[in-house]
């Protein structure tokens, strides 16, 4: 069977996949807490252990930079290395992909039902592109080669964060009394919603207690605050949501210009499925198509939300298959 992985910064998702019809199937698959392993191989370890099968192939999607079959872990303290999980899976060419560079590979498998529309643009050949954020923010290309996407992993979610108006001038200050360098990650992802919070609740300094300091206190911050928000219980939740939709859909449009992306942008990770509805308000396409003269090149490039959950997971498996 084929396994592929899915290595976040909070879990580790690993599955087994049949192939059916030249799509990978999934048959069987565990979410681990990463925290809890020291290593990837454990992981590994423990889950085919369990499952009692023969590994063919397999393809892992990791969060950080790849580079000569190895790679440092953004948020995890792991070195992953393809030869070592060879060795332990007892075949050849283990494969170690980028996170998002897997999601890519995932796209183009997915169907009509997978997506859904913020912009629905025209449909033409051309680049395309990812931007996930999560636990980070995930960037990759998809370079049009005249027949099909190439998929190109990116650190694009730490390049510099920059400031379109004064209320998100302010915010720039705030995070640069926190950090020596303030990424667009900072803020498009789980911990940056968070952050946007407390830069408004520092900015109001009304003095009165935050009615959901306990919650944030024993929860998720970035989820308490996104549910406070879509429920319209904290007015500093919905404004902390829309500013962090906003600068979401700014860093789309700043990718889809980038790549000249005129075959789709594309928003993965795992906090677009959950806002969804913030995301279809029109606050986020607002933003994304703020750039002036180029407003009409963005109007013709589709924007969707990636659905599925397992998109990452299914590009992995359809590496490790074409590697077979």
């Amino acid at each position: 069977m084929i396994l592929a992985g899915d290595i976040g910064g909070t879990k580790t998702h690993l599955g087994f996949f049949d192939a059916v019809d030249g799509r990978p199937r999934l048959a069987r698959s565990t979410v681990f807490q990463s925290g809890q392993y020291s290593g990837l191989a454990d992981i590994i370890s423990e889950f085919v252990a369990s499952k009692d099968v023969k590994v063919s192939a397999a393809a892992f999607g990791v969060a950080g930079p790849v580079s000569k079959g190895r790679v440092v872990t953004t948020n995890l303290p792991w070195v992953v290395v393809e030869a070592d999980l060879s060795k332990l899976l007892g075949i050849p060419g283990v494969r170690l992909l980028n996170d998002l560079e897997s999601v890519a590979f995932g796209v183009g498998l997915l169907t009509a039902d997978e997506l859904a529309v913020l912009n629905k643009g025209r449909e033409q050949e051309g680049n395309a592109g990812i931007v996930a954020a999560g636990t980070g923010l995930g960037i990759a290309g998809l370079f049009w080669d005249g027949k099909s996407h190439v998929p190109s992993a990116s650190e694009g979610g730490h390049v510099d964060f920059a400031p379109r108006n004064d209320i998100e001038v302010d915010l720039l200050r705030f995070l640069l009394r926190r950090h020596t360098h303030v990424s667009v990650e900072r803020l498009v992802s789980g911990p940056g919603l968070f952050s946007i919070y407390e830069f408004l609740k520092e900015r109001e300094s009304t003095g009165k207690e935050d009615p959901l300091s306990e919650r944030i206190e024993n929860e998720d911050p970035s989820q308490v605050i996104a549910s406070a928000a879509l429920s319209g219980e904290s007015p500093r939740a919905v404004q902390a949501l829309d500013l962090f939709t906003s600068i979401y859909g700014a860093t789309a449009g700043n990718l889809a210009l980038t790549l000249m992306a005129t075959g789709g942008i594309y928003i993965g990770g795992g906090i677009a499925p959950k806002v969804l509805p913030k995301l279809m308000d029109g606050t986020f396409l607002n933003a994304y198509l703020d750039k002036g003269r180029f407003r009409k090149v963005l109007e013709d490039i589709p924007v969707k939300v990636i659905l599925n959950p397992h998109t990452g997971l299914l590009g992995a498996a359809r590496v490790a298959a074409a590697a077979s």
